[in-house]
C-alpha cells in the first residue's frame, strides 16, 4: 500500500509541474507535443487536442515536449509562431517558471487544506525546566501551559521560541496552572544552541522543553490563506537554505536521500494521518519547485539562465555551449540521484 501511495503522489506532483509548463506553453501558442507523466517506454496514450497524453514505464518524473524544445538538439529550429524557439526569451521565462510556479500553487492548496481540517502542532505545554534557567527562577513550573506572552496569543509550542527570540527585555508570560491564570515576569538569557542545520548559534532562551502533547488547531478560511502562505514561504526558504548549507559542507552529503527514502517518508505519513500525508506531499512540491529552479542547465532554472543570458546580450548562446553545459548539468543531476540511492542503500543496511 506504501508503494501504491508514493507512485500516486509522486505521479501528481509530476502532473501538476508540467501542467504548469504546459499551460503557459499553450497561452502563448506553443505546440505541446507530448505530455508524459513518466520516462522511457509507453504504457498508455491518448491523443487529444494535438497533445499525446501519456504514462511511461518509470514513473519517476516526466516532460512536457514543445515543439522546437529539445535539449539534444539546442540548435533545432522549427518554424511557425507556435513553436517555442520562435518566442520572446520573456515568454519562455515564464513557460519555464511555471512549472515550479505550479508545484508552488498546490503546496499552497495542500496547507490551506492543512489549515481548514486541523494543523496539528506541539502544544505550549512545559515538559521539562532546566535547572537555574530564568524559567525555573521566575516560578515556572512542569505541566504549566502557556496563553500569552506579552501581547502575543500562544497556541503552538514554536511560537513560544519565535516570540522570545524576536522581542527584546523582560517579557510577561501568562500561564495556565490547576485551571488558574497566573503571570510571571521572566527575562532571557543568551545561550549556546543549534538550528536545524546542527550549526552552533546563540538565541534569547528561558530554559525550558516542551512535553509530548499535541494540538490540533481549525483555522477561518481567511487565517488559513494567512497559514498557507507563510508555511509554502516558510517551506521555501528552508529548502533553499538547505541546498546553499549542503554546497558550503556544513550539512554533510550523507545526509541526501534519494526515491528510497522519499517513498519511506510518504509511506510513512499515509499510514500516520491523512494530515501527515498531505503535509509531507506540500512538502516536497515545494521541494521540487525549488530544486528545478536551481541554476543547473539541465533543470528549468538553468534554461531560464540561458534566456536571462539571451535578454541581456541579445543573443543565444552558442549550440556547442549549450550542450556542453546541458550535458554537465545531467550529469550534476545523475550524480546526485546516485549519490542519494547509494545513501538510502547504507542506512537501510546500517540499520539492518
Amino acid at each position: 500500500m506504501g508503494t501504491i501511495t508514493f507512485l500516486i503522489v509522486l505521479s501528481i506532483l509530476v502532473f501538476i509541474h508540467e501542467l504548469g509548463h504546459f499551460l503557459a506553453a499553450r497561452f502563448f501558442g506553443v505546440k505541446v507535443h507530448v505530455f508524459s507523466i513518466g520516462f522511457g517506454k509507453k504504457l498508455f496514450s491518448k491523443y487529444y487536442r494535438g497533445t499525446e497524453w501519456q504514462f511511461a514505464l518509470i514513473p519517476l518524473g516526466g516532460y512536457v515536449k514543445m515543439k522546437g524544445q529539445d535539449d539534444t538538439k539546442p540548435g533545432l529550429v522549427e518554424k511557425g509562431n507556435d513553436s517555442y524557439n520562435n518566442k520572446k526569451p520573456w515568454q519562455r521565462i515564464i513557460i519555464l517558471f511555471a512549472g515550479p510556479f505550479a508545484n508552488f500553487i498546490l503546496a499552497a492548496i495542500l496547507y490551506f487544506a492543512i489549515a481548514i481540517l486541523g494543523a496539528t502542532s506541539l502544544s505550549p505545554t512545559i515538559g521539562n525546566i532546566i535547572e537555574n534557567s530564568p524559567a525555573q527562577k521566575a516560578g515556572l513550573k512542569t505541566n504549566d501551559k502557556i496563553l500569552r506572552i506579552n501581547n502575543t496569543e500562544i497556541k503552538t509550542w514554536k511560537q513560544i521560541g519565535e516570540t522570545i527570540t524576536q522581542t527584546k527585555g523582560a517579557l510577561n508570560f501568562y500561564v495556565q496552572r490547576d485551571n488558574k491564570i497566573q503571570t510571571f515576569v521572566i527575562n532571557p538569557h543568551i545561550s549556546d544552541s543549534e538550528n536545524m542545520f546542527r550549526e552552533k548559534i546563540k538565541k534569547r532562551m528561558i530554559g525550558i522543553a516542551p512535553a509530548p502533547k499535541i494540538v490540533t488547531i481549525t483555522y477561518s478560511p481567511i487565517e488559513a490563506i494567512s497559514f498557507a502562505y507563510d508555511k509554502t514561504v516558510e517551506s521555501s526558504k528552508m529548502i533553499f537554505l538547505g541546498v546553499q548549507k549542503l554546497i558550503q559542507g556544513i550539512i554533510p552529503s550523507s545526509e541526501i536521500g534519494g526515491v528510497i527514502t522519499i517513498g519511506k517518508v510518504i509511506s510513512d505519513a499515509s499510514q500516520s494521518s491523512f494530515i501527515a500525508l498531505l503535509s509531507i506531499t506540500a512538502l516536497i512540491s515545494v521541494n521540487l519547485g525549488v530544486l528545478n529552479l536551481l541554476p543547473i542547465p539541465a533543470l528549468d532554472g538553468g534554461h531560464i539562465m540561458f534566456n536571462i543570458y539571451e535578454i541581456i546580450t541579445r543573443r543565444k548562446p552558442s549550440d556547442r555551449v549549450f550542450m556542453y553545459l546541458t550535458i554537465a548539468g545531467w550529469v550534476i543531476l545523475g550524480s546526485l540521484m546516485l549519490l542519494g540511492i547509494y545513501n538510502d542503500i547504507n542506512r537501510i543496511f546500517l540499520k539492518g
